[in-house]
């Protein structure tokens, strides 16, 4: 067996993983990744990112990449499928950019393998131990010693089964099935390109619904239908061709054909979340710690914003520049966000109607919809701009709330934190305060009345004085 050591040890080479083992690579961690396939499917599976997670990518230098291999821009998101803009946010990115989740990963493991980190495919953690000083994980015929463990390997985690976590929540009703469909033409009435989410999703009866995709290959869509009344026996049970066909017909009759099935999957609408984040030296991120129905198009997102958080944390911790439990509040921070996330999710699946009163309730929060305070007030849930952390008692508002990314110079504050360290900016001269801190003057602040702000490097305002205490040692 390999006697390996490192650092950190990420298990899942999926979105979050990936972003993670990016982050720590960035900060000079050592960092090994394991992944139990052997190689990549190149399933698309989840096909969007939100304005805050362009925002975080482009934070990184990460964001062309993803633009490179999409195949679509979506001006509005949507909530219980009526779709709300993005407008009034004050973002470069006020669309969703469309993007296999395949895609996002390629992106993602290429940019590792320029930092020097290699996938370990084919590596599935089969046990780990802990003690005060470190992890032992074996994988395979690998052994690796490490400081940390953080599971990032899905809803049906081995990391967090391990450390017998309750994974808590509600089990749902229902299922869906998201499946990609290759036709022999387009169907009658299918949109061409993805545009918005106006007419997207369709229900011809109580519970049920059929949603279709165009994903910028002539002929190639993606295929989402359910029933949020009726489950199946057995949610892993194959997805059989006369279900997508079914629904495929349910939508645009018998003279829509099916050339080719690529690939189906089938999905719960269970909502559950993780009942510590943290044990010890052991992290969860992404669906490891949460699971929840797709509303929305938020899972990906969540999940690579969990990496965002933990990556600059647990390196602060590894080069001894952490303050006491700055890592605990990787759990405060990130199980909130995930906890409102699932809130605005049973709050969506409310909306479907199964009644006639509650066919009512949603053409009334449809007309409330039209109102711009509730557009930017869902917007901002489901796109992740809302996000504020909390800030002491009296703190200025600024604290804790995310930097938009506003122009500097002939380019943008993004760019100063391509190097993934805190940001000092400041209308006046000012000192390094850190040596981990990047220092950039600035004409002007987004918070007027401010002469400086310590920004974290994952892009939300640490202080509004400019001091690291509490942050740095």
């Amino acid at each position: 067996m390999d006697e390996l050591t490192a650092e950190v040890v990420v298990a899942g080479a999926g979105p979050t993983g990936l972003m993670l083992a990016n982050e720590l690579a960035l900060a000079g961690v050592d960092v090994q990744v394991l992944e139990r396939m052997h190689e990549r499917t190149g399933l698309s599976k989840a096909l969007n990112l939100q304005p805050r997670t362009a925002e975080i990518l482009d934070l990184r230098g990460l964001l062309g990449r993803a633009e490179d291999r999409s195949f679509a821009t979506v001006a509005d998101g949507h909530f219980a499928v009526i779709p709300v803009s993005y407008t009034g946010w004050d973002t470069r990115h006020p669309y969703q950019l469309g993007i296999p989740q395949a895609e996002v990963e390629a992106a993602l493991e290429e940019r590792l393998a320029e930092q020097g980190v290699r996938v370990r495919h084919g590596h599935e953690l089969t046990s780990f131990s802990q003690d005060p000083t470190g992890v032992t994980i074996t994988a395979g015929d690998v052994r690796i010693r490490a400081a940390y463990l953080v599971g990032c390997d899905g809803g049906r985690s081995a990391v967090r089964k391990a450390l017998r976590l309750p994974f808590e929540g509600i089990e749902g009703r229902g299922h869906g099935v998201s499946a990609d469909v290759l036709f022999d033409s387009p169907p009658q009435g299918a949109p061409t390109e993805w545009r918005s989410m106006g007419n997207m999703v369709t229900s011809q009866s109580p519970g049920k619904f059929v949603g279709v995709i165009p994903l910028g290959e002539p002929n190639l869509y993606r295929v989402s239908f359910g029933d949020r009344l009726h489950r199946p026996q057995n949610l892993r049970a194959e997805v059989t061709e006369e279900e997508v066909r079914a629904a495929v017909e349910e939508r645009f009759g018998p003279e829509a054909k099916i050339a080719k099935i690529r690939w189906a999957s089938r999905f719960s609408d269970d909502s559950r979340l993780a009942a510590k984040y943290r044990v010890d030296r052991v992290f969860l991120a992404g669906d490891a710690a949460h699971i929840h129905f797709p509303a929305g198009g938020q899972g990906l997102n969540l999940g690579i914003q969990d990496a965002m958080n933990l990556g600059w944390k647990l390196a602060a911790e590894l080069r001894n520049q952490a303050p006491p439990a700055l890592l605990d509040t990787y759990e405060s921070e990130r199980r909130e966000v995930a906890k409102q996330v699932l809130d605005n999710i049973a709050a969506q699946n409310a909306l479907v109607p199964l009644t006639p009163d509650q066919l009512a309730l949603r053409a009334l929060f449809r007309d409330l919809t039209a109102l711009p305070e509730v557009q930017h007030h869902l917007s901002g849930m489901i796109s992740g701009l809302n996000i504020k952390y909390s800030a002491p008692a009296g703190a200025h508002p600024a604290q804790g709330s995310r930097l938009p990314d506003f122009a500097l110079g002939d380019g943008h504050a993004s760019d100063v934190f391509h190097k993934g360290k805190f940001v000092l900016l400041t209308k006046e001269p000012t000192p390094p305060p850190h040596a981990e801190v990047v220092v950039a003057e600035v004409p002007e602040l987004p918070w007027p009345d401010l002469t400086k702000i310590l920004v974290r490097p994952d892009g939300y305002v640490a202080s509004t004085t400019g001091s690291t205490k509490g942050w740095l040692v």
